[in-house]
């Protein structure tokens, strides 16, 4: 019997692809994105979507192609379609 990994959403691995191993604190990743630390907080608590506009943010922050965090989050919502968000 195949074992069923849990998706990850776009803020957990924000957290923990990104932040920790970059020694980042939400804070200052929220003030550098120029997003608020409550939305940030939401978006890695998997209580918000990122948004286009965060995306883009994200992306050029870390240097990823434009997208990448739109289309993680597409992924996460198409494997949890009840816990989309609306």
């Amino acid at each position: 019997m195949k074992r069923k990994i849990a998706p990850v959403t776009p803020g957990e691995m924000l957290e923990e692809e990104f932040l920790k191993p970059l020694g980042l604190t939400m804070h200052r990743l929220a003030e550098d994105v120029e997003v608020s630390p409550q939305r940030m907080r939401d978006i890695i608590a998997g209580k918000s979507p990122i948004t286009e506009d965060e995306d883009l943010k994200l992306c050029r922050y870390f240097g990823l192609s434009v997208g990448w965090w739109f289309r993680g989050q597409d992924s996460y919502d198409a494997k949890n379609p009840y816990k989309s968000i609306v």
